[in-house]
């Protein structure tokens, strides 16, 4: 980032947090979308998505990464995964907020940096630094406490953390940009989509088309509604360090958070607020030992020597290309 302008990055910043901004205000779309279903939202979420992401590729002419990924069936079937992680992830979410549930949708995605720390144990084989170790416990003991208070596990939030931290572990082994990503994994979802959503025309279910101009329009926004944060977030992304991302996540479960409790008016009860606690104090341990551990990394960069050359060169060093 270190050839990165003040005024790139005060656009990545500004981008980041359109971005989170989005996706933590995004409980008070879905209920707009009612009398649909759950599933029909998700259906045309599918859709739209496919349709907006295949029109700005278009607009941009990105297009050879497609050829490629259809030559190398391994990454293929990687993006088939990651469409299967995500539409549960997408349908439960959906689900849990038009329910009532948006408080615990909100701790799916504050627990979800452990159970990708957790993940990489177990999956990756990583090794914890201590303060990681007990980050984890303490969100262990978080979800213990908040078993209890709800009188079982907070299914819909691990469901929702499990989910995106393994839609995470994936899209990195697919190593693909967010607009390509969403397009190749919208292209598995379309056709199983578009076919239910016929269903439905076709036994008179679908509020598309049996609930006026103005809600068909609004389930036609989804795809704009999934893709403009995502868009944000790629030109973030490039504009601003790892760890400032790292900090505005937080901004998405933090805002669902706020909006599920002033705005929803959930029930909060002692153990719920007991477990909550829990897990912002393991996300506290998780960000200062990320940021000491930046700050190392940082310190040790600027001491290390410059490495002298055997002999007297005439070509430019590599090191400043």
């Amino acid at each position: 980032m270190a050839g990165i302008s003040k005024g790139e990055r005060r656009t990545g910043l500004v981008n980041g947090f359109a971005a989170y901004g989005m996706w933590g205000l995004v409980p008070l779309f879905w209920p707009l979308l009612k009398p649909a279903g759950s599933v029909e939202i998700l259906a045309h979420r599918m859709v739209w998505s496919l349709v907006f992401v295949a029109v700005a590729l278009v607009f941009v002419r990105r297009w050879a990464w497609a050829g490629e990924l259809l030559r190398q069936p391994r990454r293929l079937a990687l993006v088939a995964v990651a469409a299967a992680v995500i539409t549960v992830n997408w349908g439960v979410y959906i689900w849990a907020v038009n329910a009532g549930h948006v408080v615990e949708a909100s701790l799916g995605y504050f627990i979800n940096p452990l159970v990708t720390i957790a993940m990489g144990v177990l999956l990756l084989k990583e090794r914890l630094r201590p303060a990681q170790w007990a980050a984890v416990g303490v969100g262990f003991a978080a979800v213990v406490v908040l078993a209890v208070g709800y009188g079982q596990p907070p299914w819909i939030s691990l469901v929702l953390a499990f989910s995106f931290a393994t839609y995470g572990l994936v899209k990195k082994k697919v190593n693909l940009g967010g607009i390509e990503s969403l397009a190749a994994e919208t292209a598995i979802q379309f056709l199983p989509a578009l076919a239910y959503l016929l269903w439905l025309v076709g036994h008179g279910e679908s509020s598309f088309v049996d609930d006026g101009a103005g809600h068909a329009a609004l389930l036609a926004s989804t795809g704009i509604v999934t893709a403009v944060p995502l868009v944000c977030f790629g030109a973030a992304a490039i504009r601003v360090p790892l760890s400032t991302l790292g900090l505005l996540q937080y901004l998405a479960p933090v805002f669902q958070f706020l909006l599920g409790i002033l705005y929803f008016h959930e029930a909060m009860p002692a153990a719920r607020w007991a477990g909550f606690a829990l897990v912002w104090l393991a996300l506290a341990l998780l960000t200062w030992d990320a940021l000491r551990t930046a700050r190392r990394a940082a310190r040790a960069l600027a001491a290390a020597p410059l490495p002298r050359p055997a002999a007297p060169v005439t070509e430019t060093p590599a090191s400043q290309v």
